[in-house]
């Protein structure tokens, strides 16, 4: 299938829903742009992950936290079943406000990720812990929806085409989870 980014307008990367209901203008986010990457095969995906979080827990240098032009994230979700801890490392984007979203793309898998399926279960995932670059604090995960996925979507792909083409290999909408800061670890 092609990686080819189509055009993707589902709505003014400019406009969001304020408190109150309205619309309101929020400044667009700087650019995020990714540099060229070689995409593994998709089943090299999760190895690949686990290697990365071990890097960048192990004092990673920078070139770990941002690849390809993306800062990274590690995520730590209990199991939806297990309870078990599981971590994964993510390329995140900024939105305006300074809050990190990641896209549940696993490479355009027909399956949602399992981080993602672990983070929408809210009572054991209502907070889970982020670690980036500058430390470690608790987050709220929020699944975007509606015009604020649009909005969020739009720009994001503006900088990162290539999750464009992830949509081109399955029939499932790709979820953005926005990290809310809740405070320090």
């Amino acid at each position: 299938m092609s990686t080819e980014p189509m055009n993707t307008e589902p709505g003014d990367a400019s406009a969001g829903v304020g408190r109150n209901g309205e619309d309101e203008e929020q400044p667009a986010p700087a650019p995020q742009r990714a540099t060229k990457f070689v995409e593994p095969p998709r089943e090299e995906i999760p190895a690949i992950s686990r290697a990365h979080v071990a890097a960048l827990e192990s004092g990673g240098a920078e070139e770990f936290w941002n690849a390809a032009g993306m800062s990274h994230v590690i995520v730590r979700t209990l199991g939806r079943r297990t309870g078990n801890e599981h971590k994964v490392a993510l390329p995140y984007w900024s939105d305006a406000d300074g809050s990190r979203v990641v896209v549940g793309s696993f490479a355009g898998a027909p399956d949602h990720p399992a981080w993602y399926l672990n983070l929408t279960d809210p009572e054991r995932n209502g907070e889970v812990l982020l670690r980036v670059q500058e430390g470690s604090y608790w987050a709220q995960p929020e699944v975007l929806e509606g015009a604020e996925y649009a909005r969020v979507w739009a720009a994001l792909t503006a900088d990162r085409p290539f999750y464009v083409g992830y949509t081109q290999r399955t029939p499932r909408k790709l979820p953005l989870v926005r990290f809310r800061h809740l405070r320090p670890a």
